[in-house]
This record gives C-alpha cells, sequence and structure tokens, in this order.
C-alpha cells in the first residue's frame, strides 16, 4: 500500500527522516537507509534543514524511490519563487515522488551561508494550495496543465508553541489548503501532548507525532534553548547525564521507545528524526515493537 493508502486506513504510521549529505558522496546515507527499509512506511528528506547547503531533497528522494523506499519530500519555500515551487512538484511527480511535506523553512541566517538571500515568496499554507491547484491540472497562473500530478500534501504543526492557538489557527488554514496528514515538531512531554491533542479533536486529518534520539544533554540543553516549542523534561536530561557516554546510545533507544509507546494509542503514528544517528533507527525500531 502506499502512504496515502496506509493513512485511510487504521494502521500505525512509522515514518522516518534522513538528510542529504553535504556533498555528494550518497552510499553512506542509502545503506542506513536500507537498515530500516520495510519497517518504515515513508522515508522524508529534509530540504536544506537549518539553512545549511546540502545535496538537494529532489534527488535524494528519487534515489530512495529507486532503492525501494516511499520518500517524502520536504519542500521549502524559503529558497524558491512560485515558479520554481511549482516546477520541483512537477518534476517530483514525473520522478514518481508522490508525498511532499509542504514547509515555509528556517531563515538563512541560521545556516552556513548567512549571507544567502531568503525568497519566501510564499508561505506554507500557500504552498499547500498550490499543491491542490496542480493536482486539479492548473497552474497559479490559472493555465492548463498538459498533464497532471498526484501529490499527496502534508503539513507540520507544533504541539508544544506556547500560546498554541495560534498555531491550531494555522493547523486549521492547512487542512482547508489541502493537507492531508501532519507531522509535528518533536514530543518529550506526553502528558502536554495529550492536552494539544484534545485541543484539535475537531480537526479529523492524522497527526505523526515526532520523536528524537537525544544523543547527549548539551543536545537537550540546546533544543532547549533554540528550537521554538520543544522543551526536554530535566528529568529526561537528568537520565541521560545518569549514564557513560558508552551508554548513550542505549539510554537514547531506551527514552525513545518509551516515548513512542505512550503514543501508540494517542495518534496515528510516529516520526521518528534521528538528527545523524540513522543507523540506530532499527535499535529504536526493535526496542519499541515496530
Amino acid at each position: 500500500m502506499s502512504l496515502a493508502e496506509k493513512l485511510k486506513s487504521d494502521k500505525f504510521i512509522v515514518t522516518c527522516e534522513i538528510g542529504p549529505p553535504k556533498g555528494i558522496n550518497v552510499d553512506k546515507i542509502l545503506k542506513e537507509a536500507d537498515s530500516f527499509k520495510e519497517r518504515v512506511d515513508a522515508v522524508n528528506v529534509t530540504d536544506l534543514q537549518s539553512s545549511v547547503m546540502r545535496l538537494g531533497s529532489l534527488v535524494m528522494c528519487y534515489l530512495l524511490r529507486t532503492w525501494g523506499h516511499e520518500p517524502i519530500l520536504q519542500l521549502t519555500t524559503r529558497d524558491r519563487n512560485r515558479l520554481a515551487l511549482q516546477s520541483d512538484i512537477l518534476s517530483a511527480a514525473v520522478l514518481g515522488i508522490e508525498n511532499i511535506l509542504a514547509l515555509t523553512g528556517d531563515h538563512p541566517l541560521r545556516g552556513d551561508h548567512p549571507e544567502a538571500k531568503p525568497v519566501y515568496d510564499l508561505d506554507s499554507v500557500q504552498l499547500l494550495e498550490v499543491i491542490k491547484l496542480l493536482n486539479s491540472g492548473v497552474d497559479m497562473a490559472g493555465n492548463k496543465l498538459d498533464g497532471k500530478p498526484k501529490i499527496l500534501p502534508g503539513a507540520a504543526v507544533n504541539p508544544g508553541i506556547d500560546p498554541i492557538e495560534p498555531e491550531i489557527i494555522k493547523m486549521e488554514k492547512k487542512v482547508k489548503s489541502g493537507a492531508k496528514f501532519f507531522q509535528t515538531q518533536a514530543v518529550f512531554d506526553i502528558d502536554k501532548f495529550t492536552l494539544f491533542l484534545k485541543k484539535v479533536k475537531h480537526i479529523d486529518v492524522p497527526i505523526l507525532a515526532s520523536v528524537i534520539l537525544l544523543k547527549s544533554p548539551a543536545m537537550a540543553h540546546y533544543m532547549n534553548d533554540n528550537v521554538a516549542g520543544v522543551n526536554v523534561p530535566n528529568t529526561l536530561i537528568k537520565d541521560i547525564e545518569s549514564v557513560d557516554k558508552k551508554d548513550r546510545v542505549k539510554k537514547a533507544v531506551e527514552i525513545a521507545s518509551g516515548l513512542i509507546n505512550g503514543l501508540k494509542t494517542l495518534c496515528r503514528g510516529v516520526h521518528i528524526m534521528p538528527i545523524g544517528w540513522e543507523s540506530k533507527v532499527p535499535l529504536l525500531l526493535d526496542a519499541a515493537g515496530l
């Protein structure tokens, strides 16, 4: 079954995320992705994550597809105007890539080329509208397409942001604009996430909660200080600090699998964000019984 078909079923969905390399050597990441092949329902490919220059997400998605994975193309509006965005969507469809996560993208000031000029011709809500238009057979200017794509559009949501009400309003706009699934920002607090789900129970779109493998206390502190809406509880930070460095992988898997097991009865699935620890994903899947 395709991801679109699985989302319509009662299956617990598992997606994972990879970041393209900073260069052209793709062997390592493809081998790591192969280690969880057929164990996850789709694989996201980040689009210049954190505004760091890397290999393009489109080519990486194509390579994954040729290796038997179902890719989700992350597409940000940061670097492209409406012409380029529409062209990339059509290009993805021709290459057999039918899932797109519509994102606005981090500002270039956060990346390794801070002098780069951002585009932001559209935002993520408008990008979803563009996908809807192209799927219907016309472009943004109303011109008829010679063959139309069949893209499954997804969107992001940040359940930990405070105040949450503007995020819910934007979530509703994304659904109206065509979003068929949501992947969240990292979830570390099950109780807080449960409260969020209660507030969005009127939104009948599958939500996949993101789970991160915490590599170190420093990583946890960095996210608390720099990632909006993410709060790693002190109890988890102390849990990581309590073990030797050689046991950090085991502890990270233990924490993440515990979160996944807590999420299984709450939402439609999980999105695993290994952030460089793609090789550890099979360990997490085993520990979580996935």
